[in-house]
């Protein structure tokens, strides 16, 4: 009987921490940065956002992972939504926070579209994430803050803002989570 106790608790304790991981992993998204070098233009795509071969089709380039963010809204998230401006062909990723949709439009940007929501505050397993203007073409682009800073230094991007907190993420991230 004792034995059988044991089994049946340690089944659903088994259960229970694998549900919980496994929910945690669906509500993250990987969050991209794609070259286009055309335009010389940066671009940060969320998961999904777009199919791999329609960015490849469009001219951009060297995919590169930047870190994860959440798919829905929650306590200590904000919105993130991509802008584009026509005249300039930048795009960029703002926070709900950082401008209004009006500053945005004044500054030339359109075409607002929801991509993923980020954390507002540090916590462990958080990676700081900024945006990096270049003066001369008005090109924004996100940066996380493990990223390499001096290759867009050397490329004229200044103006470093911080935007909000991405989740860093390993294949054993979410056993750490539990601990």
């Amino acid at each position: 009987m004792k034995k059988t106790f044991v089994l049946i608790t340690a089944l659903l304790a088994s259960v229970l921490f694998t549900t919980k991981v496994f929910a945690q992993s669906d509500e993250l998204i990987r969050v991209y940065r794609w070259y286009n070098p055309e335009d010389k233009n940066f671009v940060t795509v969320a998961e999904g956002e777009y199919q791999e071969g329609q960015m490849l089709n469009w001219g951009w380039k060297n995919k590169t992972l930047m870190f994860f963010a959440y798919r829905t809204p929650g306590p200590d998230r904000i919105g993130i939504n991509s802008w584009f401006n026509p005249v300039t062909k930048d795009y960029a990723s703002i926070a709900d926070d950082e401008f209004t949709d009006d500053q945005m439009i004044k500054m030339g940007y359109k075409d607002k579209k929801p991509q993923f929501y980020a954390l507002t505050r540090r916590g462990p397993n958080t990676v700081a994430v900024y945006r990096w203007k270049i003066a001369k073409t008005s090109d924004w682009v996100t940066v996380p803050e493990e990223g390499d800073t001096d290759s867009y230094i050397k490329k004229g991007y200044k103006h470093k803002t911080f935007q909000y907190f991405g989740i860093p993420r390993n294949v054993d991230a979410g056993i750490y989570n539990q601990l």
